[in-house]
This record gives structure tokens, C-alpha cells and sequence, in this order.
């Protein structure tokens, strides 16, 4: 997830197309059945149950410190979420913070919890602009030597959850709003390969977890939607394993985009998944009844919009409460962007996200 304004501009680079033709054939052998899911019967009610129900995913960023700190957070995550992702924990400055030198604490409390909680993880995130430890960044590596030590990380981590991570945001962020390739280290560095690279390693350090570009913006169809699109079209014709593509969906009340379902629907016509990651919908402070409710109908047309779409493996809100949303820290003035208050109450938004997953609402 972003921690920094959703803004950033650098220079072009022109993708080339791939023939429909080419993509079609691949459609095939892209898709693979979702993971198998347990349905609680005591908890059909919940939006746990709910997902279970349909066989995809409902889930939540997870901080370690509410993690190991707060009963009520772990109460309403173990209730009602069938899946988790790592807020932090598995981010290259929190597993690497000196080459060669791992700390997994934080990342294998929540892979301990998800395991005796019956819920699934998603791998959050391998190669990524932002959070890298100071050794990285400034280290002036040559390029073959960053290439080495982004398959020794990949490599590393991947192994380590190998089994017990279903899915991993491969790469975070690459590119800006006008769908040109992010500055990063590794694009500056290595060049867009980086993406096939890291899919690549990825993949054979486990063979069956599912490999996603993740981003923000590209809900909607768009220049940056557009790239992403042509870049996944090129990586699927060169047999990269690319499994899933992830919607962040960090939202303004009111403001979801027309063309959301459609946009998701081209992906998934590639053959690849389509996933909610980061859902939130923040609000201008103080929150009207108004807007809350607004808030209520923007979780539900989300959640249709992903599963109304063939091959949508599921939504991850990016928290579980508004005590420890990323949202007021980042965007002044706004914040209330989850379904559960301060106080662990049910918001509308609530109700709004249970009847977007209940196909019987």
C-alpha cells in the first residue's frame, strides 16, 4: 500500500502490443481453480461466511502490534475474515533490515495466527519502491549485483512461507498515473525486466502460490489501467507466471468509478485473477450521516463490482477498524474509511460490504 501522497510523474516507456490472438490461446492454461476455502456453518451471517459461501476471499491488512495487543481486533478479524495480508510485516525493511540478516518474527506471528484460524495469506509485498532498509537504497550496487540480491530476497522469502502463503503482491507500484514505468531502484536499474524476473523467481521458489502486479488507480480505465493491461498482455505471451492482477481500490466516499467492473472484466478475460486489495473509502471529517451512508453503497458496488466478475479471487479491506487505518495519517482531513468505528461498532458500510458478498441480498 501507498504510505506516501498518491502522486508521482516520471518518464514514458512504450510497451508493444500483443496480438489478441496470442493472448486468447494463453487464456487456458492461465487460470487455475482458487484456493479450497472451509465454510464455518456457525458463522454464515458474517461476511466470513458470506465469502465462504462463494469460495473467495474476504480480508483484511493486518498490523502486528493490534495483532498482539488488542482482543477486540483479533475477535472481529478471526470472526469475520477468511484471509489476512501483512500490513508491514513482511515488507523488505521489516524481514531484511541488514543484508543477510532476517527478522521473521512479526511476519510468522501472523502466519502462526492465520493458520490456527483457519484463514489464508497473502504475501505482501517482494519488490516495491518504498520501505527498503537504508543498506538497500543507498548502497550503489552495480545492476548485476541488485539483480542477485533481489532472487537472494525473493528467494528467501518465498521459501520460507512456501505452502502457507497463497498468494503474493509479487511487485507494488511500478508505474505513474500517466502509464509511464515508475523511478525506482529497480527500474533505474535493472529496466521494466525486473516484473519477469521477480514473477519468475517467485514462482519456482513456490510453485503454487498465485503471483499478482499490484496497484493503486487502476481501478478505473485509464492510462495507468491501460499500461498495466499491455505490460500483463506482454509477460502472459512470453510465458511469464503471472497469475493475478490487484485493484488496491483506495477510494473517496462517492467516488468509485464508473467503469471499475468493466476495467476488472478485460483483465479477467486475459485469464488472470482479479483481486480488491486495499479496500478502504474514506470520508471528509467529521463523517455525516449522509456520507456514511454513501460509504455503505460504495462497499457494496466494490464488492459487486469484483464479484460480479469471472475469476475474482476476492476483496482485502486494508484494515479491520478505523483506530488504526492509514487513512488520517495520509490524507488530511479524512478518515471513518472502515466498516468498524474506533470502537469495533458495525458502521453501514458494514452491511453495505455483508450484502455485496450475500448473492441473496
Amino acid at each position: 500500500m501507498p504510505h506516501t501522497p498518491l502522486s508521482h510523474r516520471r518518464r514514458r516507456r512504450v510497451l508493444r502490443p500483443v496480438p489478441l490472438a496470442v493472448v486468447g490461446a494463453l487464456v487456458a492454461t492461465a487460470t487455475v481453480a482458487l484456493p479450497h476455502l472451509v465454510p464455518d456453518a456457525s458463522a454464515a451471517t458474517t461476511l466470513r461466511g458470506y465469502a465462504d459461501g462463494r469460495g473467495v476471499r474476504i480480508g483484511a491488512a493486518v498490523g502486528d502490534s493490534p495483532l498482539t495487543s488488542d482482543s477486540s481486533y483479533t475477535t472481529v478479524l478471526d470472526r469475520e475474515f477468511n484471509s489476512v495480508t501483512a500490513e508491514n510485516a513482511m515488507k523488505w525493511d521489516a524481514v531484511e533490515p541488514s543484508r543477510g540478516s532476517f527478522n521473521w518474527a512479526a511476519a510468522d506471528r501472523l502466519v502462526a495466527h492465520a493458520a490456527a484460524h483457519n484463514q489464508g495469506v497473502r504475501g505482501h509485498t517482494l519488490v516495491w519502491y518504498a520501505q527498503l532498509p537504508s543498506w538497500l537504497k543507498n548502497g550503489n550496487f552495480s545492476a548485476s549485483e541488485l539483480n542477485t540480491i533481489l532472487k537472494s530476497h525473493i528467494d528467501t522469502e518465498v521459501g520460507r512461507y512456501k505452502g502457507k502463503v497463497y498468494a503474493w503482491d509479487v511487485v507494488n507500484e511500478a508505474f505513474n498515473e500517466d502509464g509511464s514505468m515508475r523511478s525506482s531502484l529497480w527500474q533505474d536499474k535493472l529496466g521494466t525486466g525486473y516484473i519477469a524476473n521477480a514473477l519468475t523467481w517467485a514462482h519456482a521458489a513456490d510453485p503454487n502460490a498465485r503471483l499478482y502486479i499490484n496497484d493503486y488507480n487502476i481501478e478505473a480505465d485509464n492510462a495507468k489501467s491501460d499500461a498495466l493491461y499491455a505490460l500483463a498482455r506482454q509477460l502472459l505471451a512470453q510465458g511469464v507466471p503471472l497469475h493475478g492482477i490487484g485493484f488496491q481500490a483506495h477510494f473517496e466516499v462517492g467516488k468509485l468509478p464508473a467503469s471499475m467492473k468493466a476495467n476488472l472484466q478485460r483483465f479477467s478475460d486475459l485469464g488472470l485473477e482479479v483481486s480488491v486489495t486495499e479496500l478502504d473509502v474514506r470520508i471528509p471529517l467529521p463523517a455525516s450521516a449522509a456520507e456514511l451512508a454513501q460509504q455503505s453503497t460504495d462497499f457494496k458496488t466494490a464488492s459487486e463490482n469484483c464479484l460480479g466478475v469471472p475469476r475474482c479471487a476476492g476483496i482485502t479491506l486494508w484494515g479491520v477498524t478505523d483506530k488504526y487505518s492509514w487513512v488520517p495519517g495520509t490524507f488530511s482531513g479524512y478518515g471513518a474509511a472502515l466498516p468498524y468505528n474506533e470502537s469495533y461498532a458495525a458502521k453501514p458500510a458494514y452491511t453495505g460490504l455483508s450484502n455485496g458478498l450475500n448473492p441473496n441480498a
